[in-house]
């Protein structure tokens, strides 16, 4: 069974920083794609980044692109999120998720498992 934890989550003023990480319990982590999606209150769920399984292969979401950078360590089973000038807007529940492909898809839809996601509000 795999699980997948967020952590970093937290409040901080608009053009700071913070850096997400989730760790994944499952010998198969290096096979497959990784990403992040975020949900705002009121908001569907919507694609941030994704990363394929080699890390050769990255997505963002057009809002987040030059903000935030996605990065992966298949030795020890986690995939990060780098946030930087970050804006009120990035406030939301983000979740890191697991697709039993190998690529970096930014559809929902192609993801298996999810974390419990980590709160990230973004406010002066």
């Amino acid at each position: 069974q795999v699980q997948l934890v967020e952590s970093g989550g937290g409040l901080v003023q608009p053009g700071g920083s913070l850096r997400l990480s989730c760790a994944a319990s499952t010998s198969g982590f290096s096979d497959k794609g990784m990403g992040w999606f975020r949900q705002s209150l009121g908001k569907a769920r919507e694609f941030v980044a994704s990363i394929s399984r080699s890390g050769k292969i990255i997505n963002y979401t057009d809002s987040v692109k030059g903000r935030f950078t996605i990065s992966r360590d298949n030795n020890k089973n986690t995939v990060d999120l780098q946030m930087n000038n970050l804006k009120a807007d990035d406030t939301a529940v983000y979740y890191c998720a697991m697709t039993p492909r190998t690529g970096a898809w930014t559809v929902d839809t192609a993801y298996t498992y999810w974390g419990q996601g980590t709160q990230v509000t973004v406010s002066s």
